[in-house]
């Protein structure tokens, strides 16, 4: 089945494709999980801003396609959905952290 994958020849293609990401990852700009984080929402954030954007400018006139501005309201819509999941699962987490006995 792994042989199908173009690139990849049986088990020591995918231990050479690990190795290098695992270069690339560590070659790359460190980041914490709080920038990372914050980049995540400063993104939905973007989102939202170019959705209230687009429907006020379709209210004024300014666009005549409708299509457009439903799907960039969906997808500031599902980004919100998204990470409010993403923040109650981080927390359900730090919770069953704190839960431990140690």
């Amino acid at each position: 089945m792994i042989e199908k994958i173009p690139g990849v020849s049986g088990i020591n293609g995918v231990n050479n494709i690990a190795r290098t990401q695992k270069n690339n990852k560590t070659s790359s700009k460190n980041l914490n999980f709080a920038d990372i984080l914050r980049n995540a929402i400063d993104d939905v954030n973007k989102t939202q801003k170019i959705s209230q954007q687009m429907s006020a400018d379709y209210a004024a006139g300014k666009i005549d396609n409708i299509h457009n501005v439903i799907i960039s309201a969906e997808k500031a819509s599902l980004s919100l959905k998204l990470t409010t999941e993403v923040t109650n699962k981080i927390v359900q987490a730090y919770k069953e952290i704190m839960r431990m006995q140690i």
